[in-house]
C-alpha cells in the first residue's frame, strides 16, 4: 500500500489559480475536471450505460461535478466514503433582459444571488462569466476576467448620514452595475458584447447564466503572509481541497486493492439558495450517481442498501473564525482561529449534522493526518446557517459530518483565511478518505 504525499503550503499557492479561474460554478467544476483527468479519471456520460471497471469517473451536470475512484476488486455493497461540498458563491448575476441605464449611463440589470455582503460590491471591478448556450443546443463558457463593470457608491457629500447611521442599500435601485457611456439603451448589447468576445456569430447566443466577479487576484497578506485574502473561497477552498484528495487517493492506490471504501467527491450547485435544483444537495444527483455506481458493479438493491449503511459523508463548507473586532458575536467558549486547521461544526439543532460519532470519523482522520481540528458552535443568540451536511444525510441516509475552514468576511466579495489551513483541510480528507 503506497501513501498519498502530505500537502504543504504548495497546495494554497495552487489554491490562488484555481480560484481565480473559476469565477462561475461552471468553471469550477471544469477545472476540477481537469485536474481529476490528469490523475487518471475519465468523464462517464448520464445517458450513457455504465460499466463496472475500476478506475477514476467522474458526472458533470451544470455547475455539479460527482467523481469517484472504484480500488481493484471492489465489492458491489462496497461503502463510500463522500466528500462533499458546494461550487456556488453569493454574487450578482444577469437578468433575461441585461440591458438599461439612465441619465447617460449605460448598466446591466443584475439579481441578488444568495446573500453576499452587498457593500463588498461597491466600488469594486467587476468582470463577468458564465455559460452561454447555443442556437445548436451546445454549451460554452464565457469569462470576461477584466474591469468591465463597476457599482459606483453614493459619495459622501451626497449621504451625511452613512457614517453615522451606516450604508444602507436598495437591492434594486443600488446594486445596478455600469459599464458604460450612452444615452441609448438598446436590447442585445450585452449579449452582442459576449458573442464578440467568445468569437461568435451574431444570434448564435439563446440563453445564458451570467455573474459578476471581482477581478483583483489572490494574495498572500500580512507580515509573514501568513493570510490568503480571495474569492469565492465559500466555497471554492473545499472543491479544491477534495478535488485533491480524492486525487492524491487514487494516484496513490495505483490498481492495488487497499481501500475499504470507495472515495467520492460530491460538488453540489446552488448551496447558496437552498439546494433545491437536479444540480443541488437537495435533488437526486448524488444518490442516482451511487446507486449506478453499485448496481454497474453487479450490485442489488440488497448490495445498494449495505453500501449506504457503511458510507459516510464529510460536508466540508467555511465557518466562522473569530473576529478581533466582534468576539461577542461568537460562542464564549469556542473560539475557531485562523490558522488553527479544520473546524468541527455543531449543532444540536441539526443545522450541522454532526453528532458524536461523526466527530469520532473526523477524530480519527485528523489524527492520522496530524492535522489539529478546532470546534465550532454559533452563540445561543445567533442562529448559525446550515450547510449541505443535514440534506445530504436526509436524503440519503447517509452519516454525514460537517466541518470545513475557519475564514473572516464570509459572503464578502473578498474573503479571509489562514494559510495553512487548506492544505490541513486536505491532509485531513485525504486520511478521510482512505478510511
Amino acid at each position: 500500500m503506497s501513501t498519498p504525499s502530505r500537502f504543504d503550503r504548495g497546495h494554497t499557492d495552487d489554491l490562488m489559480p484555481f480560484l481565480a479561474a473559476s469565477p462561475t460554478p461552471y468553471h469550477a467544476v471544469a477545472n476540477a475536471a481537469e485536474r481529476l483527468e490528469k490523475a487518471g479519471f475519465r468523464q462517464v456520460a448520464e445517458t450513457d450505460a455504465w460499466e463496472g471497471t475500476s478506475g477514476g469517473k467522474y458526472v458533470l451536470r451544470g455547475g455539479a461535478l460527482v467523481a469517484w475512484y472504484v480500488p481493484e476488486g471492489a465489492e458491489p455493497h462496497t461503502p463510500f466514503r463522500i466528500v462533499g461540498a458546494h461550487t456556488d458563491s453569493p454574487n450578482l448575476r444577469v437578468k433575461p433582459r441585461p440591458d438599461s441605464g439612465a441619465h447617460g449611463w449605460r448598466q446591466v440589470a443584475v439579481e441578488i444571488y444568495g446573500g453576499p455582503l452587498l457593500n463588498s460590491w461597491l466600488d469594486r471591478d467587476l468582470g463577468l462569466a458564465g455559460r452561454l448556450s447555443l442556437r445548436d443546443g451546445s454549451t460554452r463558457l464565457v469569462n470576461i476576467d477584466r474591469a468591465l463593470l463597476r457599482v459606483p457608491q453614493l459619495a459622501v457629500h451626497l449621504d451625511r448620514s452613512v457614517s453615522t447611521e451606516g450604508l444602507k442599500l436598495d437591492k434594486q435601485r443600488h446594486l445596478q452595475p455600469i459599464w458604460g457611456l450612452g444615452e441609448e439603451v438598446r436590447d442585445g448589447d450585452l449579449i452582442a458584447f459576449l458573442e464578440e468576445e467568445s468569437g461568435l456569430d451574431a444570434g448564435e447566443v439563446t440563453g445564458w447564466d451570467l455573474m459578476t466577479h471581482s477581478v483583483e487576484p489572490p494574495s498572500y497578506l500580512g507580515r509573514d503572509r501568513e493570510l490568503l485574502a480571495g474569492p469565492r473561497m465559500d466555497n471554492l477552498l473545499s472543491v479544491h481541497a477534495g478535488t485533491a484528495a480524492l486525487a492524491a487517493v487514487a494516484t496513490a492506490d495505483a490498481g492495488q486493492p487497499y481501500l475499504p471504501y470507495i472515495p467520492v467527491l460530491a460538488a453540489f450547485d446552488h448551496e447558496e439558495n437552498g439546494s433545491q435544483s437536479d444540480t443541488g444537495a437537495d435533488g437526486p444527483l448524488l444518490g442516482s450517481v451511487l446507486e449506478r455506481s453499485v448496481f454497474a458493479r453487479g450490485g442489488s438493491y440488497e448490495d445498494r442498501a449495505r453500501a449506504f449503511a457503511g458510507t459516510v459523508c464529510l460536508s466540508s463548507d467555511t465557518g466562522h473564525a473569530i473576529h478581533p473586532n466582534y468576539a461577542e458575536r461568537h460562542d464564549p467558549t469556542h473560539h475557531p482561529r485562523a490558522g488553527g486547521g479544520p473546524i468541527l461544526k455543531v449543532n444540536v439543532n441539526n443545522r450541522y449534522a454532526t453528532d458524536g460519532s461523526g466527530r469520532a470519523v473526523f477524530a480519527a482522520a485528523c489524527e492520522k493526518a496530524g492535522v489539529p481540528f478546532q470546534s465550532f458552535v454559533s452563540n445561543n443568540s445567533m442562529p448559525c446557517g446550515t450547510t449541505i451536511g443535514p440534506i445530504t444525510a436526509a436524503r440519503h441516509g447517509i452519516k454525514t459530518v460537517d466541518i470545513g475552514v475557519a475564514i473572516l468576511s464570509m459572503h464578502s466579495a473578498r474573503e479571509l483565511c489562514g494559510a495553512d489551513d487548506p492544505f490541513l483541510l486536505a491532509n485531513a480528507m485525504v486520511a478521510f478518505l482512505e478510511g
